[in-house]
């Protein structure tokens, strides 16, 4: 029987289906009567789902991460999508496929790597390239940035979305670079490399995306730059130096480029690389996000999304000729 996949459930529709249940808060209404919010995922996104009069002590067996199957029906909420369900259990997932519930890139994989590869090879500063290429030699650092998220629901939030995130920053960089002679071309491209690089340590991606324990405590900026420090032991450990300029610089492209305080950066972008590889990663993650937020509008006849708290604005999604 085939699954019935989230970006397929329409207004009203029954439902009676196994998903990822991804987040599980008990909560009180007006009257103090407790309720489940589920947030429920499969590779095709995400709907939340609610359950009246239960509380912890029911749903305790269920936690986020475990696969569930839901009954209920389906209802369109200010222009959301949310199943009004009147049961959850907790199911076996060993004869389920897992890349139903994950959602991945649909760019090939090898290819980015390559291309990857051949971007940090052009690096012309024999120090910085040969510091690149003990990341690369890094092979569980170097299989879980294949597999990593970008992120949790914001942006690249899917299986190989990380790669695909940094190297659709240096194909970018790599066409503007010319315009700008005050960038530093192998920094731009080191930085670009190692911004997001802490994210394999921050996030967990295996059910279901979430946090670890590292990534809630320190982040990924600060992880970056403990993985940056101890590729450097290695660098030094093996006979060859760096020049120590060239270290803050990289250091201050991680740490920066969130852009400002409001968005956790403990420091402003300081440097022309700094300032251009904030802008290139704002550019990439907020088109991305927003062309995701698109496509899993429910409402397909509507010209609008509905308004996004996140974004603080609803979307154009065009008129349809329907």
């Amino acid at each position: 029987m085939a699954r019935q996949f989230i970006n397929e459930i329409s207004d009203g529709e029954p439902v009676e289906e196994i998903f990822v249940l991804a987040d599980k808060q008990i909560r009180a209404n007006r009257n103090g009567d407790g309720y489940l919010l589920a947030d429920l995922r499969d590779k095709t996104g995400s709907l939340h789902g609610l359950l009246w009069n239960v509380n912890e002590e029911l749903l305790s067996h269920i936690n986020a991460g475990d696969y569930v199957k839901v009954k209920g029906k389906a209802q369109l909420y200010n222009g959301n999508m949310q199943l009004i369900m009147t049961r959850i259990d907790m199911v076996d997932s060993s004869d389920l496929d897992p890349e139903d519930f994950q959602a991945g890139t649909n760019q090939d994989v090898e290819k980015l790597f390559e291309k990857l590869q051949g971007f940090l090879q052009d690096i012309s500063d024999p120090s910085l390239r040969q510091l690149m290429q003990i990341y690369l030699a890094d092979e569980t650092l170097v299989e879980n940035l294949r597999t990593a998220p970008a992120g949790i629901k914001a942006h690249h939030a899917y299986l190989g979305g990380l790669i695909e995130h940094i190297v659709n920053l240096l194909e970018a960089a790599s066409r503007i670079v010319d315009l700008y002679p005050s960038i530093n071309p192998d920094l731009l491209t080191a930085g670009i490399f190692l911004h997001d690089l802490g994210k394999v340590r921050e996030l967990g991606y295996e059910s279901t995306f979430v946090y670890t324990d590292e990534g809630q405590l320190i982040g990924h900026l600060i992880i970056g730059i403990e993985m940056l420090n101890e590729k450097i032991q290695q660098l030094t450990q093996q006979g060859d130096q760096i020049d120590e300029e060239t270290v803050l610089r990289l250091k201050h492209m991680i740490a920066s480029h969130h852009g400002s305080y409001e968005f956790g950066s403990p420091k402003l972008p300081m440097t022309p690389e700094a300032i251009a590889l904030h802008h290139l990663d704002n550019l990439d993650a907020k088109v991305n996000e927003y062309a995701a937020i698109i496509e899993a509008d429910p409402n397909k006849k509507s010209h609008w999304t509905p308004f996004n708290p996140r974004s603080n604005r609803k979307l154009f999604k065009g008129i349809s000729e329907e």
